[in-house]
């Protein structure tokens, strides 16, 4: 079993707290020329050009039983003499996070007088990091091939009978428009009728008692 790190935004922290999202999709580099197969003997993935055997490639956010842990945007709250403590416990917390705090709240402008920024998720050490995911699966598929099943378990919410991925600020009709709605947003204009290859990883969260949470 590896331990690597994965970055997600605060929407995304928050779905994956919620338990409505246990997939995600990276984008797989270099793209490859033609399909990849699992090599169930490997682990990795093989590209074939007709029938020879061209190259392999390992998913870089591992292999199933492999873990995953969460970098976030986040404040190392050490010597600033804030308090914070977090449900269900109540235990003073050094580190804060961003996921928690919606902007304009009570909690972000105390954090504004103290002088107090959020770190950028890439900065976040091991020990900061309070969410473990277990890879469950990982395959390679066209961007779009995704469907309506996978597009919820992406984190895609049904709010006011719309579908949304930050809380209602982008509105669509499918749970998998909303989805291309949140690609784009992460990887640019365009980025979704290129329809690349991805990598699909499935996880379930690691409770704290078996050795997931580090926070």
């Amino acid at each position: 079993m590896r331990e690597l790190p994965i970055l997600f935004g605060a929407p995304m922290v928050r779905a994956i707290q919620d338990g409505t999202k246990t997939q995600t999709r990276r984008l797989v580099k270099p793209q490859p020329f033609a399909q990849p197969e699992h090599n169930d003997e490997t682990g990795e993935f093989d590209v074939y050009a007709g029938d020879e055997l061209s190259g392999s490639m390992r998913c870089p956010y591992g292999q199933p039983d492999d873990r995953l842990w969460v970098r976030e945007a986040f404040a190392d709250l050490h010597g600033t003499g804030i308090e914070h403590r977090q449900p269900p416990d109540f235990a003073l917390q050094r580190y804060a996070y961003a996921a928690d705090t919606r902007p304009g709240s009570a909690s972000d402008e105390a954090r504004k007088d103290y002088g107090i920024r959020w770190k950028p998720s890439i900065h976040m050490p091991r020990a900061a990091s309070r969410i473990t995911l277990e890879v469950t699966g990982v395959r390679v598929e066209r961007l779009q091939a995704i469907s309506e099943a996978d597009a919820l378990a992406e984190g895609i919410q049904l709010l006011n009978g719309w579908h949304t991925f930050n809380g209602g600020l982008h509105q669509s009709r499918t749970a998998e428009e909303s989805f291309s709605a949140l690609w784009e947003s992460l990887n640019g204009a365009g980025s979704w009728d290129a329809n690349p290859r991805v990598w699909v990883i499935s996880f379930r969260r690691v409770d704290a008692a078996e050795g997931g949470d580090h926070g």
